[in-house]
């Protein structure tokens, strides 16, 4: 699946599902279906030959990676690691001039609870497709709001902080049910511009970020379907979680308006409540 053809309504409605959460992430992938999208070959003139090319080849060598994500050719974690390093190269401030980071901020619309995105788009470039193979989005939200605790099936994602400060946990997937994740905490750390996170089936599959500073950005590179399979997200009652033992927990699984109810707004991500234990 390409990012020009992935619907909206059925990515919010997995991550958030109501009329609520269609609102919540109506521009999710807004680009997707001929909304606001940008030409970097329009503000390249603001970026020195030099970083241009470095930027250049930065974007085909993501677009690759994810291509043998894609194609099964590294596993999950393999591609965690090379997108770590992709990001780890790149210079901040240069990439935020490469994507016009003042522009789309500028033109962001924060909501009450939870977060808000815009499309970025990449420049026609000699070895990068029109249609990357992953979504690229900015994420953004106001201070004690959340991307509410969620879980991943045939997904993964990376996140790299563009501005702002931010709270992350992560957690491992152990197992699932029906109507529960057994899982075991694995990060908990603060994150400020340039720092970076990424989850997948196999590693950290899932996270839970609340801004910490007035407001707070992400530039997310997001992998969907992944083996074939339709993608699925899981809203998770991280705080009234059961331990169970061996440092592993039992949460529900939630909807959305419960999910942004809880933890979409002035939530404390404190010590999960254990039921037994």
């Amino acid at each position: 699946m390409d990012d020009d053809k992935i619907s909206r309504r059925e990515f919010s409605t997995k991550f958030l599902g109501t009329a609520l959460s269609i609102s919540f992430l109506e521009t999710l992938l807004m680009g997707c279906s001929g909304g606001e999208t940008l030409s970097i070959a329009k503000t390249n003139k603001i970026v020195d030959v030099k970083a241009s090319q470095v930027l250049n080849h930065w974007a085909i060598e993501l677009n690759n990676i994810c291509g043998d994500l894609k194609a099964d050719k590294i596993s999950q974690t393999i591609w965690q690691e090379q997108i770590d390093k992709l990001f780890n190269r790149i210079e901040l401030s240069e990439l935020l001039r490469f994507i016009d980071f003042e522009r789309l901020s500028d033109q962001f619309s924060f909501p009450n609870r939870g977060v808000n995105t815009k499309n970025v788009m990449f420049p026609k470039l000699d070895g990068l497709p029109d249609r990357t193979v992953f979504v690229k989005k900015i994420f953004g939200m106001q201070k004690g709001r959340a991307i509410v605790p969620h879980g991943h099936t045939n997904m993964a994602s990376a996140h790299l902080i563009l501005s702002g400060d931010l709270n992350l946990k992560h957690y491992d997937r152990i197992s699932e049910d029906k109507t529960h994740v057994i899982f075991k905490p694995t990060i908990d750390r603060s994150l400020k511009p340039g720092d970076h996170s990424s989850i997948s089936d196999e590693r950290d599959n899932i996270h839970w970020f609340v801004a910490t500073s007035d407001s707070a950005f992400s530039l997310d590179v997001i992998m969907l379907d992944l083996g074939g399979k339709e993608y699925g997200i899981q809203n998770l009652d991280i705080n009234e979680s059961e331990k169970i033992g061996d440092g592993t927990y039992r949460a529900e699984k939630i909807d959305v308006d419960t999910a942004l109810r809880k933890y979409g707004k002035d939530h404390h991500q404190g010590t999960m409540r254990t039921l037994n234990g």
